[in-house]
């Protein structure tokens, strides 16, 4: 293998490693959701 492909493939994987942790950091947040809809707005606490 090339050098330049082994450091696009490790760019690539740690790029996939940080999306992963970033979704991971969002659902594990709490807080309120606010949604404003055709039927008013609502409130859902977390």
């Amino acid at each position: 293998m090339s050098r330049n492909f082994l450091l696009v493939l490790i760019a690539v994987l740690a790029i996939c490693a940080i999306a992963a942790g970033y979704l991971y950091y969002q659902e594990r947040q709490s807080g309120v959701d606010i949604q404003i809809g055709e039927h008013g707005v609502t409130i859902d606490g977390n």
